[in-house]
């Protein structure tokens, strides 16, 4: 790729004026090879694979991103699925995942994913183990980052899986309750999930990925930010997506251009560029405000799911002009307590949990980082999940829920993560039951579109 004086200077400035930045460099490991039949001696060749591959990915990234004058975020670090890894085998799960937890820290990575595991179409015993230790995995680290994918477009939804979920992410919550349930900030539930995610908390190396490769996930909500509220007030919305789609042009290349040297300096594979919007609560680096931008009151008013749409569509137009290598979810992401805007259309009750539900039809992922009531019924949390998985797996995209019963807290109170994970309101809940449909358990069969061969 070659970059122009003009385009590197209008990078310059987005950096510098504009909170651009490259969200994550992850490095993804394959640890097939790791297979074993006891926890331990999985444990030490992953230590052995992971410190070869990883020791210098921090240093490299850190080099890369003084010398580009291109900040980056986050160093991250995602595996194949953990629940693999057994060979079927049933063992000490918790072994694993205080394992991984341990190597993030040695080579200095802010998270690693991968404690995850595949159950859209069932569990084998030894899965029902490893699901079974999650919460005290979660709970008992501090950069681990799980993910279950309970539901496909193909195989439609585990709706078993799905309830097994709602019971864990309670006893997640619970298990945290001092420090307002952050186990579940650890733990996201996916329909669709992709194997090339660099985001957390559902990043995982998946099984036709390479042996190692680096992926990257741009950002950049506060460049996208600026420039729309610089338009014109009357600028029609089709020339409002032609100008996200030319800064999404302008952020992939920035962020393929960091990836690929990163790769190279570290002899292995460039993956791929997800050119998510990801917010964080800082002034101006807002998804609500880049929604408020295009002509709202407040985030959650009615068109804002139109608007959305659009907004998604010309990220993903942008990028794909940009790079023959995008990947990852690459559209909008919209966690609630992560977003200034968010928090604040949630406070005043703009912004509910069925709106963000219709948003996330259009938008990258799904439920995000929201906090709801600790005395939420369990298969209320599971039903929440269900409807998001049913979105996903009927409009065959990925979506996903990532869901905090915060212990002891009710409407109208708050919960402080801190950092990147920010700060949010209780959302209410339906008061209304869905024990019985929960209950049930089975599946939901795949819908009649998934029949493509």
């Amino acid at each position: 790729m070659e970059y122009t004086q003009a385009e590197i200077l209008q990078t310059v400035r987005m950096v510098e004026m504009e909170h651009m930045d490259i969200r994550t460099v992850t490095l993804g490991v394959s640890l097939q090879d790791c297979v074993a039949s006891s926890a331990n001696e999985v444990a030490e060749r992953l230590r052995r694979k992971i410190r070869r591959l990883g020791a210098r990915l921090v240093q490299t990234v850190d080099e890369v991103s003084e010398e580009f004058g291109v900040p980056v975020a986050n160093r991250r670090l995602a595996v194949t699925p953990v629940s693999l890894l057994m060979g079927g085998n049933r063992g000490d799960y918790l072994c694993l995942a205080r394992a991984l937890d341990e190597l993030a820290g040695e080579i200095g990575v802010d998270f690693v994913g991968g404690y995850s595991a595949l159950v859209h179409k069932g569990w084998t015993a030894a899965e029902r183990e490893f699901l079974a230790a999650l919460p005290e995995a979660l709970a008992s680290t501090e950069r681990l980052c799980s993910s279950v994918n309970v539901a496909t477009t193909r195989a439609g939804i585990n709706m078993d899986a799905v309830r097994r979920v709602g019971e864990l992410i309670k006893e997640a919550a619970e298990r945290t309750r001092d420090r307002g349930g952050i186990a579940c900030a650890k733990f996201v539930c996916f329909a669709n999930a992709v194997e090339d995610n660099p985001f957390m908390a559902g990043a995982f190396h998946g099984l036709g990925e390479p042996e190692a490769v680096i992926n990257v996930g741009v950002s950049g909500p506060g460049v996208v930010n600026h420039a729309l509220r610089h338009a014109p007030r009357d600028l029609p919305l089709h020339h409002m997506a032609e100008l996200v789609k030319k800064l999404s042009f302008k952020l992939t290349r920035a962020g393929e251009l960091v990836g690929r040297e990163v790769a190279r300096r570290l002899g292995i594979e460039f993956g791929i560029v997800d050119l998510s919007l990801a917010p964080t609560p800082a002034p101006g680096d807002s998804i609500a405000e880049i929604i408020e931008a295009f002509g709202f009151e407040r985030a959650g008013a009615h068109g804002t799911t139109a608007a959305l749409a659009l907004l998604t569509d010309a990220v993903k137009k942008g990028g794909a002009m940009a790079s023959s290598s995008v990947g990852g979810m690459s559209g909008a992401f919209i966690p609630v307590s992560e977003d200034a805007g968010m928090i604040e259309a949630a406070r005043t009750g703009a912004l509910s949990l069925a709106k963000l539900e219709a948003w996330t039809s259009v938008c990258s992922v799904g439920l995000d980082m929201v906090a709801v009531p600790g005395s939420t019924p369990t298969e209320t949390i599971a039903a929440i999940i269900a409807d998001e998985m049913a979105i996903g797996v009927f409009n065959n995209k990925t979506t996903a829920v990532r869901i905090i019963p915060v212990p002891g807290k009710e409407v109208g109170e708050w919960v402080e993560f801190g950092g990147l994970l920010g700060r949010a309101p209780i959302m209410p809940v339906s008061e209304l039951s869905s024990a019985d449909f929960i209950r049930r358990g089975g599946h939901i069969p795949a819908p009649i579109h998934s029949l493509r061969n």
